[in-house]
């Protein structure tokens, strides 16, 4: 278990921005990546998240819970690792999925997560950084092929993603050309 598994609640600092998909973002990512398989329980602020590294096959099962912030730039986030007839129980609750694969790229000292949404959500493209706290966010220096801040848009948190139609990811989209 590495130290970040470790942490069981912690304070999460993070900014998100739109990655333009004509951009040449994939030349200059990691090498590897994961896949992110999510169901947001529905009546509740708890994803159920299975995580699987793409080079080594290794799943990681998890519960996490986003609790309510001031803030659209941190909130605390708390989770439980979870045995595989944990995961199946709650898997059998009601909820909605969403899928995306996670690419890393390092840039000015800093790891930016690139996420690549999958299904309804094909074409939007996230790109987003963490931090030990909020000066030290702020004064993240985002990649040239980050073009548009949508922290502040409750449009683009997962909890939301996960139950918008194509339809709708279009219309957001076409605000920002």
């Amino acid at each position: 278990m590495n130290a970040g598994e470790a942490k069981y609640t912690r304070v999460e600092y993070e900014r998100r921005f739109l990655v333009s998909p004509q951009a040449d973002w994939r030349s200059i990512i990691e090498s590897y990546s994961k896949i992110l398989e999510d169901k947001y329980l529905r009546d509740t602020r708890l994803r159920l998240r299975v995580l699987t590294e793409t080079d080594t096959g290794r799943r990681v099962v998890k519960l996490n819970k986003k609790s309510e912030s001031s803030s659209p730039y941190f909130q605390t986030i708390s989770r439980i690792l979870l045995s595989p007839a944990e995961h199946e129980l709650f898997d059998g609750l009601e909820g909605d999925r969403l899928k995306k694969e996670r690419h890393y790229h390092h840039h000015l000292g800093r790891v930016f997560s690139i996420d690549v949404f999958e299904g309804e959500l094909a074409g939007l493209i996230l790109c987003e950084t963490e931090a030990e706290g909020m000066e030290d966010l702020m004064s993240a220096q985002f990649p040239a092929f980050a073009t548009h801040e949508v922290t502040e848009d409750p449009f683009f948190t997962g909890g939301n993603l996960c139950r918008t139609t194509r339809a709708d990811l279009l219309r957001k989209l076409a605000t920002f050309t």
